[in-house]
């Protein structure tokens, strides 16, 4: 492999690593909301990851684990400036919310992959969830 291909992975694993450590902010352009609508009512606590595929690998790169707050938002997921052009992965873990409601679920866990054409715009991806169906779709 060419030396100058060497050295634009590392920049860009760099680039991963740096941003894994950064804060997220409240002007996040990327945001969720996760609603129970089995009961009509935010789905609090429910833990997700944001991942983004590292194009040269071909492997998923966690960027952020958070919780969905009490109206059932996680709104400062990744600062502007770790937010690229891309596919990311959102992965809801749904077996364990609905576990701490004593409740059980066809599924363990929901992963919405979507692709970053534009990131100067502001990206919503809503999640609606009942424990035998969800459904999802890009909000604004």
């Amino acid at each position: 492999m060419c030396a100058s291909r060497l050295l634009h992975i590392h920049q860009h694993l760099r680039h991963l690593e740096e941003c894994k450590t950064m804060s997220a902010s409240s002007d996040s352009p990327l945001t969720t909301h996760v609603l129970n609508t089995a009961s009509g009512t935010p789905a609090k606590g429910l833990r997700l990851q944001l991942s983004l595929l590292d194009n040269p690998t071909q492997r998923w790169v966690e960027l952020t684990t958070s919780f969905t707050n009490s109206d059932g938002r996680c709104p400062g997921m990744l600062s502007p400036e770790c937010f690229t052009a891309g596919t990311y992965k959102l992965r809801f873990e749904t077996g364990e919310f609905w576990k701490q409601l004593e409740q059980t679920s066809f599924y363990p866990y929901v992963e919405v992959v979507f692709t970053i054409l534009d990131p100067g715009q502001k990206y919503h991806i809503p999640l609606l969830l009942s424990p035998f169906s969800y459904t999802t779709y890009r909000g604004s």
